[in-house]
């Protein structure tokens, strides 16, 4: 008799408890906002990559002049490197419920991240001063747009942490968890430009 109801059974019924909610978030792996930053993260990786490729096949013609490496992305790459640090910090804070150490690991990251991009407006004027033009030589071309297009996305990262401060300086409201994924998002981006900058640094160092 077991067999037979087994063979008769109608699976869109008997099924019915397995049937999973299009709308419901928890059947997903992954937060929107979490696959969303893995997307454009892959995006900007190849977008990079691409550069550093180009960069590599182009110094090799003859009228590629090397311009000096200002000592200001010294203390600029160090300063990004405290800058991710806060946010290390503020993730940590936030998966333990510290709000005194997430308000100040972002106010430290967002601090250093903002005199990190002042530094390179700074190494540029520095270049500049010195003659070293975006037209006159394509290393010089190479180093502007490198340089410039890094300090745009670490400004578009300033953008979502600026809505990342106002949600925890506002406190009352937000869900936890929505609070604590916002905070580890922008530190995942952080580390990811202190990445991508040590790279390109490498590259504009000893090239």
């Amino acid at each position: 008799m077991g067999l037979f109801q087994q063979l008769t059974e109608k699976p869109w019924v008997a099924g019915h408890n397995r049937v999973v909610d299009a709308h419901d978030r928890s059947a997903f792996f992954l937060p929107s906002a979490t696959l969303g930053l893995r997307i454009f993260l892959a995006v900007v990786t190849v977008l990079f990559s691409l550069l550093v490729v180009a960069y590599a096949d182009r110094m090799t013609l003859a009228d590629w002049r090397p311009l000096p490496e200002p000592w200001l992305l010294w203390l600029n790459t160090a300063i990004l490197i405290m800058s991710s640090v806060g946010l290390q910090w503020a993730s940590v804070s936030a998966r333990r419920g510290a709000m005194d150490g997430v308000r100040a690991g972002l106010l430290a990251g967002g601090i250093f991240a903002f005199t990190f991009l002042v530094g390179q407006l700074l190494a540029w004027q520095e270049l500049a001063d010195l003659g070293y033009f975006a037209a006159t030589n394509p290393a010089n071309a190479f180093f502007y747009l490198i340089t410039g297009l890094h300090g745009l996305h670490l400004l578009g990262g300033l953008v979502a942490w600026v809505r990342t401060s106002d949600k925890v300086w506002r406190g009352g409201g937000i869900e936890v968890d929505r609070l604590r994924l916002s905070v580890e998002l922008c530190a995942v981006y952080w580390h990811f430009l202190l990445v991508v900058w040590l790279v390109l640094f490498g590259l504009l160092l000893f090239t």
